[in-house]
């Protein structure tokens, strides 16, 4: 399991309520919350990310509410992973409950700027800067993590397992 894609940067404390506006948490589509994840801090985020793209943030991104609706929207957004220097617990569960792969990693919090192209192993925790030829390390996946990811989140990993 992989990713590559273009770098979309964000700063730090990128609350839940920024990632989805409160005022779109009455839907449940997928598709809907997507066409409106980040549109308060960068309104064009919608029409320049592509399936596969990578989120880059710095400290604390995701603190706010406890609702899954930040990492689907960013998931049906078509981000492949979100790297930040840190995540706030709730929405580090939260994405991994849903499958959206995110990476902690400060050096590629740091060193990747909007619009570089990143690659990213998840086998082995290399987050790869193919722009400025810079590689940064950040811990792999336990490989039921790793499962759990592939198969789409924690509820579809359950229901494979009694398949």
């Amino acid at each position: 399991m992989n990713a590559h894609g273009i770098a979309h940067k964000y700063g730090d404390h990128v609350d839940t309520d920024v990632i989805i506006p409160a005022r779109y948490l009455n839907t449940q589509s997928h598709r809907e919350l997507a066409s409106h994840c980040m549109e308060d801090i960068d309104k064009d985020f919608i029409h320049n990310v592509k399936d596969g793209d990578i989120m880059v943030a710095g400290l604390n991104f995701g603190c706010g509410s406890s609702r899954e609706h930040a990492p689907i929207a960013i998931k049906a957004a078509g981000v492949s992973c979100v790297i930040a220097k840190n995540f706030a617990r709730i929405f580090y569960r939260n994405a991994i409950n849903i499958g959206l792969a995110i990476l902690e990693c400060p050096a590629a919090s740091e060193g990747i700027g909007a619009g570089d192209e990143v690659s990213v192993d998840f086998d082995t925790g290399v987050i790869t800067n193919v722009t400025k030829n810079e590689t940064y390390q950040a811990e792999p996946f336990p490989p039921f993590i790793k499962d759990m990811i592939a198969k789409g989140g924690l509820m579809a990993s359950l229901k494979a397992r009694e398949a």
